[in-house]
């Protein structure tokens, strides 16, 4: 951090690369012109390099002015957005709970059923978190964790809320065409989600060595997150593993078809973390949360 320039050169700079001139920004900023031009010179003195590419006109931004450009949008944005949420968390006179969960449980578990939260307590506001590492932990600001695993966490206090399965799915024409044609799991085509923090979920790989089914390494499309893999078995593109909680409810519906004896239990379950203290309004939450996971 020592290493970092003062936060008005940042400020500035990033006025003038979305503007694109300094008179625009310094109008943005209400400062003169002047003051614009020596607060970039001496960015670029701390910096080491050229940030704009002053032998055109107008100016543009150089390859580090692109690359700077970038993080100071996003470190700024960031600061933003973490501003915001903590005058939400404490807006006078408003109640609030926040939640943190994986992507996938928030998307198919927990959103769909937030209207029949609200339906009982209207007074409530529920703010959904997904981490970008897809692992829900107790952290200044949340309230309730919704966790994948096997329990063994020591922050606040854990209950399980319900056993978790896995089992293929597919889009209901593809697994009966695959059925009709006497496909197996060793030849049918697979959907994969693989990313750096995804390791505590389970693969292809883990699932197939389970069952003691033999083939080869390697095919089949590959997505960095469930949403996205989600689509492409509503598509038809091949076989995804399903866990209940999230595939469940497209199953009852018809949307999805579970491959025929594939569910398979690896010891797993969802579970509800909340602090030691919770507040009633938390309290609340995980009372429905209970009430929510008993009819999965």
């Amino acid at each position: 951090m020592d290493h970092l320039p003062p936060l008005r050169l940042l400020v500035t700079f990033e006025a003038i690369s979305r503007h694109g001139s300094m008179r625009d920004a310094a109008q943005r900023l209400n400062v003169t012109q002047p003051a614009v031009s020596q607060a970039l010179k001496a960015l670029e003195d701390h910096v080491g390099v050229a940030l704009f590419d002053r032998s055109v006109r107008p100016a543009r931004l150089t390859d580090a002015g692109e690359m700077l450009s970038r993080a100071v949008r996003e470190g700024l944005g960031r600061i933003a957005a973490t501003l915001e949420d903590i005058r939400a968390l404490h807006a006078i006179g408003e109640r609030q709970v926040t939640v943190s969960c994986t992507l996938g449980m928030a998307t198919y578990w927990l959103m769909p059923k937030l209207p029949m939260f609200y339906a009982d307590y209207p007074e409530l506001t529920v703010n959904v978190q997904a981490p970008a590492t897809d692992l829900p932990v107790l952290s200044p600001g949340i309230d309730v964790a919704l966790r994948y695993g096997r329990g063994g966490w020591r922050e606040g206090r854990t209950e399980k809320l319900f056993a978790e399965v896995i089992c293929p799915v597919g889009a209901p024409a593809l697994v009966e065409r695959l059925l009709a044609e006497g496909a197996t799991l060793a030849e049918a085509p697979l959907i994969h989600v693989r990313n750096p923090h995804n390791d505590h979920w389970a693969g292809w790989e883990d699932y197939l060595q389970a069952r003691g089914i033999q083939r080869p390494r390697g095919g089949g499309q590959i997505f960095n997150n469930y949403v996205q893999a989600a689509q492409a078995i509503y598509d038809g593109r091949g076989l995804m593993l399903g866990w209940r909680s999230i595939t469940g409810q497209a199953e009852r519906d018809g949307a999805l078809r579970a491959w025929p004896d594939g569910a398979l239990d690896l010891g797993t379950s969802y579970f509800v973390t909340m602090p030691t203290t919770p507040s009633q309004d938390t309290l609340l939450f995980v009372d429905w949360v209970r009430k929510a996971a008993a009819t999965v």
